[in-house]
C-alpha cells in the first residue's frame, strides 16, 4: 500500500509539472528545477524509519549530482537549439552526464589525496 501511496503521489506531481509546462514553459521548467524528487524521496526515506545519517548521505549524492545534472541539460539545451533529434539530444546528455560524474569522481579522489 505504501508503494502505491508513493507512485500516486509522485505521479501526480510529474503530471502537474508537465502541464504547467505545456502552458507556459519557462515556469515549468522552473518548478521542475525545484528540488521535487528528492524532497519527496527524503520525506518517503524518513517515513519509512530511516535514521537521519541515511537522509543526509542521500542528500549529500544529491547534491554530488548536481553539477553533472546542471551539464546534462545544457548539453541538451543546445542540442536541442541546433534543431538535433530529442532522443539524440537526450542521449547525448546522458552521455555527458555520465562522463561528468567519471571526471568528477577522479577529481574528487585526487584532491582528498593531495589534502
Amino acid at each position: 500500500m505504501q508503494i502505491l501511496m508513493k507512485i500516486i503521489a509522485s505521479a501526480l506531481v510529474i503530471g502537474l509539472v508537465t502541464e504547467i509546462a505545456r502552458r507556459y514553459p519557462a515556469y515549468g521548467g522552473i518548478i521542475a528545477a525545484l528540488p521535487l524528487v528528492s524532497l519527496l524521496s527524503i520525506i518517503w526515506l524518513h517515513l519509512q524509519g530511516e535514521n537521519a545519517v541515511i537522509l543526509s548521505k542521500f542528500a549529500l549524492g544529491v547534491l554530488a549530482g548536481f553539477p553533472a545534472t546542471a551539464f546534462l541539460l545544457g548539453i541538451v539545451y543546445i542540442s536541442l537549439q541546433k534543431s538535433l533529434n530529442l532522443f539524440a539530444a537526450i542521449g547525448l546528455g546522458i552521455s555527458g552526464w555520465l562522463l561528468f560524474l567519471f571526471v568528477q569522481e577522479i577529481v574528487i579522489k585526487n584532491v582528498k589525496n593531495i589534502l
